[in-house]
């Protein structure tokens, strides 16, 4: 159970950054630390053992989250404007285009807490 438990986390986690990013139409980098502690918490429950591996999936799954709460985030807004669905508008949302938003939406604040949410993955996940 412990990899469904973590996608499960990490798809969780992700929805609930986008819920919040559409409702108040900001990018919320700051879930990035709340996620990378859920995904460390996910961790322990799904008894993964410790050592480098477990980091490892804590880094790659807290990126994870960053990057599909932007996608979603960016998906989600340009949908409203288009009068498609969130999910309708993330399918047909290319990479350079979401690249370019993701860029223009994130400063050097978001930038920062990204970057502190990797080392909260990797501290938390030990």
């Amino acid at each position: 159970m412990s990899w469904p438990l973590l996608v499960l986390g990490t798809l969780g986690f992700a929805a609930a950054w986008i819920t919040l990013g559409f409702y108040n139409a900001s990018q919320n980098s700051w879930m990035a630390v709340i996620g990378a502690l859920d995904i460390a918490w996910m961790l322990r429950l799904g008894h993964w053992p410790r050592g480098p591996a477990r980091v490892a999936v804590a880094l790659v799954a807290t990126a994870a989250i960053v990057v599909l709460a932007n996608w979603g985030i960016i998906a989600a807004q340009l949908g409203a404007m288009l009068g498609l669905t969130p999910w309708a508008s993330a399918l047909k949302l290319g990479f350079n285009h979401a690249w370019t938003l993701a860029q223009l939406a994130n400063g050097a604040w978001d930038l920062a807490w990204l970057l502190l949410a990797l080392l909260v993955a990797a501290v938390t996940a030990r």
